[in-house]
């Protein structure tokens, strides 16, 4: 299986939460699933960390890194493709960081493990987050 992490998801995980269900955790840490962060998933945390609207118990440049070399999380780039993908995306989602990671996913091939129940709309495979 290969799993990109939205947002949410990659806090659940950080944080050790509850609210990431059983099938998702599981499935993320499976040694024999791949699973990718992308750098709009990092900068989406920077962001509301500065802005106040998020508070995590480490500061993002500390504790993303370690989980991705603890458990070989890959790192994702924006490229160019995914860049021009979002133009033809309907326009079900407003979030500029959700619309990337869907073309991401789509161009890539991974299935977004997510509790947003927008992400279903598009043609795009999803784990439920929650789930």
């Amino acid at each position: 299986m290969r799993l990109l992490l939205d947002t949410q998801a990659l806090l659940w995980w950080l944080d050790d939460n509850r609210k990431l269900g059983r099938t998702a955790h599981a499935a993320i840490a499976n040694p024999a699933t791949t699973v990718w962060i992308s750098a709009v998933v990092a900068w989406e945390i920077v962001i509301k960390v500065m802005t106040g609207r998020l508070t995590i118990k480490e500061p993002p440049e500390i504790c993303i890194p370690r989980e991705m070399e603890r458990l070989a999380f890959q790192p994702l780039s924006v490229s160019m493709t995914h860049a021009l993908a979002v133009r033809s995306l309907p326009k079900h989602h407003r979030d500029p960081f959700d619309r990337m990671l869907v073309a991401q996913a789509t161009s890539e091939g991974l299935t977004v493990v997510t509790s947003d129940a927008m992400f279903r709309r598009y043609d795009v495979a999803v784990l439920d987050a929650s789930a």
